[in-house]
């Protein structure tokens, strides 16, 4: 009766001649395929979409300032996307502008458009705290900016009999008759500091707005160029002491 044999293998993974004669006989397994070509093939196709997509966040200025560098026919067909991009945009834009609302409306101006939009709720401070005039400047800025989203305000005691002040202000995010999201007070945004981009960050989650938006891009620039300036402007003053 053959006994089974113990073969000494120093590594089995190494590439050797021994090696090869075990993995032939079925004494030792095949070894596992290197992971090099396939991280090699998956950094070539990533290089290669991001060639193809290098356009794809460029606004029309932009397009037009690579003329010189990228193929006419290339660049036409991105530029008749932005167009039905920007035309899409100015036709779903419809609202443009902070909606004041009273109780008796609240279905009709909140719970029916929201079927065919997103609608988002400020409930405000009776008193006007900190959060509240905060959250109102942010509607202001929104609401021209996205005009496809219909930004209302509503005093909370007025909507809700009883409201605690303590939890203004409110955020109801509404789509198809039904609240998808509610922030009470800005504690899970950023408090006092919330921004115009924390409550972009929430149109994103929710879907009221696509994460490669132009507008957001265009937002990121400005706030850059605006601590370029002001960046600037403290050099020139540090250079007045010297």
């Amino acid at each position: 009766m053959d006994m089974p044999v113990n073969v000494p293998v120093d590594n089995p993974n190494a590439d050797t001649e021994w090696n090869d004669i075990l993995r032939k006989h079925g004494v030792i397994p095949e070894k596992p395929p290197s992971p090099t070509p396939i991280i090699e093939e998956a950094i070539l196709e990533a290089q290669r979409r991001a060639h193809e997509n290098r356009l794809e966040d460029k606004d029309l200025d932009e397009l037009d300032a690579l003329e010189d560098e990228e193929d006419e026919e290339f660049l036409e067909q991105y530029r008749k996307k932005r167009l039905v991009e920007l035309s899409t945009l100015q036709k779903a834009s419809v609202f443009n502008q902070v909606y004041p609302l009273q109780k008796t409306d609240y279905a009709r101006e909140v719970t029916e458009v929201s079927s065919h939009a997103f609608v988002l709720v400020n409930l405000t401070s009776m008193g006007g705290n900190v959060e509240s005039r905060v959250l109102s400047e942010i509607w202001r800025q929104l609401a021209p900016k996205y005009g496809e989203v219909k930004f209302c305000e509503i005093r909370a005691d007025m909507c809700i009999e009883g409201y605690p002040e303590r939890n203004t202000p409110t955020i109801l995010a509404y789509k198809d008759g039904e609240i998808r999201r509610q922030f009470v007070t800005l504690r899970e945004l950023n408090g006092v500091r919330t921004k115009i981009e924390d409550v972009e960050k929430v149109l994103v989650d929710l879907g009221a707005i696509k994460e490669g938006d132009l507008r957001l891009r265009k937002q990121d620039e400005d706030d850059r160029g605006d601590r370029e300036t002001n960046e600037a402007e403290d050099d020139d003053d540090d250079d007045d002491w010297d």
